[in-house]
């Protein structure tokens, strides 16, 4: 990373923002700008969506949602794509309109650009280990695999490197399966 300049941006700096088509993060108080999301993102945003909104339905365990902002601490404020909260857990991780404590899952979906998966790889991986996310997933469009990381300690370790039939499944939501390449399902 480079060198801080101070003082450090805060979540308040967020509102001078434009309203435009970019996404603004915010991660020890240094402002990260992407672009909107393209159609293969959404797509697999999409799929994975779908496969976890049929499994909630049948076991109502928690709630799922897409692109809410979640807010940490003054100097962090991020955009998942999506979040998991467990039905127990939604009332001290949810305020008004934003996360202000750590969802159980988070799923990035990687943008294209080296400064994008720079950052959900390593700076987000270890925002979310700090704040105590319990589950970390990258998922790569491009190379079509997922990554699952769990926490340990305050760090997200590595677990599984998923692709095309491995079964994509994990502890917080017992009997959930999906098959890694049906998410890359762009058909």
């Amino acid at each position: 990373m480079a060198a801080r300049i101070e003082p450090l941006l805060t979540v308040a700096d967020l509102a001078a923002c434009p309203d435009d088509s970019n996404r603004y993060e915010l991660i020890e108080g240094e402002l990260f700008v992407s672009r909107a999301p393209g159609i293969p993102h959404q797509r697999v945003l999409g799929n994975l969506h779908f496969a976890f909104a049929l499994y909630l339905k049948e076991n109502s365990l928690g709630r799922l949602v897409a692109g809410a902002g979640a807010i940490f601490s003054d100097y962090d404020a991020v955009i998942p794509d999506i979040v998991f909260v467990r039905n127990e857990r939604w009332e001290q991780v949810v305020s008004g309109e934003k996360f202000t404590g750590a969802p159980d899952i988070v799923i990035e979906i990687l943008s294209a650009g080296a400064e994008n998966r720079r950052r959900d790889f390593l700076v987000k991986r270890q925002l979310y280990g700090k704040y105590g996310i319990e589950e970390y997933w990258i998922i790569d469009t491009e190379n079509q695999y997922v990554l699952i990381h769990r926490l340990q300690g305050q760090s997200l370790e590595l677990v599984a490197r998923l692709r095309d039939s491995d079964d994509i499944t994990f502890p917080l939501l017992p009997g959930f399966h999906c098959p890694a390449g049906a998410i890359f399902d762009l058909g």
